[in-house]
């Protein structure tokens, strides 16, 4: 693993920071991206309590930017490889379709989708010249399941589903694999400092105020329940060492029985199932 190269995005907290980490103790050398340089300290001090300090190097990278990606692209041309590319860096829109300016959807893209899509293309030609590599997509299972006052990171991510499978069939004959990973409810900062919800939702005086006061009152009340982010770290991790792999991975207390009771439930009874929650 000493030659291995492993960029991570959104490296300066949650699965992108712990991702680091692991990925780095198991001998990768970890190109740790993030937008702003001056959160990177939590990931250098415990990466130093480690032991692998020696092995993670931060970088800034803004995957809204076409500037910053062009610069991190040339930064990795001169290292001259690229192994494992973690796609991580996101965060989540929230609030209810009648209210959310168009805006506020395509910056939601920007960064979830055309981001990932922007960092991607710039080192396919890299791996593909290798003949080798592997695009891990921090994806969620919101990419499979809708889920109402979450348009905006449920489509989001939907999107990347879909972009990530053509991707993976086009590449694989380069001997390059593309894998989406779909975590459930984690203890990460996405639901807290990660959630933005667009300010007409949060007004006493919108129609959907009390459904989003639900909504967040239902986030907060199953936050004892959400998973430790280190498995879905060591997930990433193992998969980046697997020699064969699968598109999808999903990881979470009860994400493999919601997708499969979604696929399988008449629509009438698993609508009347998800909207319970909120009443």
């Amino acid at each position: 693993m000493e030659n291995q190269i492993a960029v991570v995005t959104g490296a300066s907290s949650g699965f992108g920071l712990l991702t680091s980490l692991e990925l780095a103790q198991k001998g990768f050398h970890v190109i740790a991206t993030m937008r702003d340089m001056k959160k990177g300290l939590p990931l250098v001090n415990q990466a130093e309590r480690l032991g692998v300090k020696d092995r993670i190097q931060l970088f800034e990278l803004d995957v809204t930017s076409n500037h910053s990606i062009t610069n991190w692209k040339t930064f990795m041309e001169e290292l001259g490889r690229i192994d494992i590319l973690v796609n991580n860096a996101g965060y989540a829109g929230a609030g209810f379709v009648e209210e959310i300016p168009v805006e506020e959807y395509r910056e939601q893209f920007e960064t979830n989708v055309f981001g990932v899509i922007g960092v991607t293309q710039a080192v396919l030609s890299m791996m593909r010249k290798q003949r080798k590599g592997r695009i891990i997509t921090i994806s969620s299972i919101s990419g499979r399941v809708g889920f109402p006052g979450l348009s905006p990171y449920v489509s989001s991510k939907h999107a990347l589903e879909g972009w990530s499978e053509s991707l993976r069939l086009e590449m694989k004959p380069f001997g390059i694999d593309v894998v989406i990973i779909e975590p459930g409810s984690f203890q990460t900062n996405i639901w807290s400092s990660g959630k933005r919800v667009t300010e007409n939702s949060l007004k006493i005086d919108s129609p959907y105020y009390g459904k989003m006061k639900k909504l967040e009152q239902h986030i907060e009340k199953g936050t004892n329940k959400f998973g430790d982010p280190v498995l879905v770290a060591k997930l990433i991790a193992g998969i980046a060492l697997k020699k064969k792999t699968s598109l999808r991975y999903m990881v979470g207390e009860g994400v493999k029985v919601s997708v499969i009771l979604k696929f399988i439930l008449p629509w009438r009874l698993w609508e009347k199932l998800l909207l319970k929650q909120l009443k």
